[in-house]
């Protein structure tokens, strides 16, 4: 005896079971499946001692998502050197809560971070497939946030902002310099700002001109690192950074896709980098300069789009080493 339905309806149903399962899989098991990425990264100077970066970003962070706050306080074991926060922690009105439980244990860990959209508003319910469009806007209901408060807790933590932004610190004995800008997606970011911090910073760094090679063939002893930090890897920035002598650029916002193909990717990025390096390291070129590029898959999504697929939660633990 038949089943009473027809080829065409028994591939629907077979389709829309598959889908169901999918969905019921990104949503209750991948998207809470956090994972470290561990990664080396040649760009000291020769002889350095390494140092341990752990890069955390997007963690859209509700206050009832404990098993997050958990993981991510739990990072602390790993004793990183420094932490880049590269923006969109909140996802929530009272998200802050969830991130001083997750981030509280990183007390007195040298650390920089930037804004990210969602650090200025709280997530709106959007049409997923508007994003094969292009980058998402802003809408126009979205909650203003207290982007105050959360600069004042990682104030706190001693973690410097570096929104359109210039800094430098050093860790284990390298001179570490930092470039950053503040939300590129929402078009926050002010290269021209950037450059001027970039010439203030310098004029007062002993170190700070150690990167730009003199002649060919006569490149000095270098002691300095120069590292751009950004939430949303736009071209124009990426190349903003590597025209500014940067050896690492370091960013979020993709989410690596969220929603992947297996064996194909990310189907989207929200930006304009290219698919294959919408996560994960990579080298990023610009006319004759060159930077690794560590994009996160960042931690966490919108609480109005809890899922993932064959794109699990992560934060990486970057080992800064000697140039080969």
């Amino acid at each position: 005896m038949g089943d009473g339905f027809s080829p065409v309806a028994r591939i629907a149903l077979a389709i829309g079971a598959a889908g169901a399962a999918a969905f019921a899989w990104g949503s209750l098991v991948e998207r809470r499946r956090f994972t470290l990425r561990r990664v080396e990264v040649p760009v000291l100077p020769t002889g350095a001692e390494p140092i341990r970066v752990l890069h955390v970003s997007d963690l859209h962070m509700a206050p009832w998502q404990r098993d997050k706050q958990e993981w991510v306080a739990a990072l602390a074991d790993l004793r990183p050197d420094l932490v880049i926060d590269t923006g969109d922690n909140l996802g929530h009105r009272n998200g802050l809560e969830g991130i001083r439980r997750a981030f509280s244990a990183f007390r007195g860990v040298p650390g920089v971070f930037v804004n990210g959209s969602n650090d200025y508003f709280g997530p709106v319910l959007k049409n997923p497939l508007a994003y094969f469009g292009g980058p998402s806007g802003t809408a126009q209901r979205a909650e203003r946030l207290d982007t105050a408060a959360l600069h004042a807790f990682f104030g706190e933590l001693g973690w410097l902002d570096l929104d359109n932004a210039a800094a430098s610190i050093e860790v284990n004995g390298t001179h570490l310099e930092f470039i950053g800008v503040d939300d590129p997606h929402r078009g926050y970011d002010r290269l021209e700002l950037v450059a001027a911090a970039i010439d203030d910073l310098r004029a007062d760094d002993p170190y700070g001109d150690e990167s730009w090679p003199d002649l060919p063939g006569e490149q000095p002893e270098r002691r300095s690192v120069t590292i751009g930090v950004a939430h949303a890897p736009y071209r124009r920035v990426l190349n903003s950074f590597v025209n500014h002598g940067a050896q690492l650029l370091v960013a979020g916002h993709t989410h690596g896709g969220q929603v992947c193909v297996p064996g194909f990717g990310a189907l989207v990025t929200n930006c304009d980098i290219p698919r294959s390096q919408a996560s994960g390291l990579s080298v990023w070129r610009h006319g004759l300069r060159a930077a690794f590029l560590n994009v996160s898959a960042g931690l966490g999504t919108s609480i109005t789009a809890p899922v993932r697929f064959a794109c699990p939660p992560e934060a990486t633990l970057m080992t800064l080493v000697p140039e080969s």
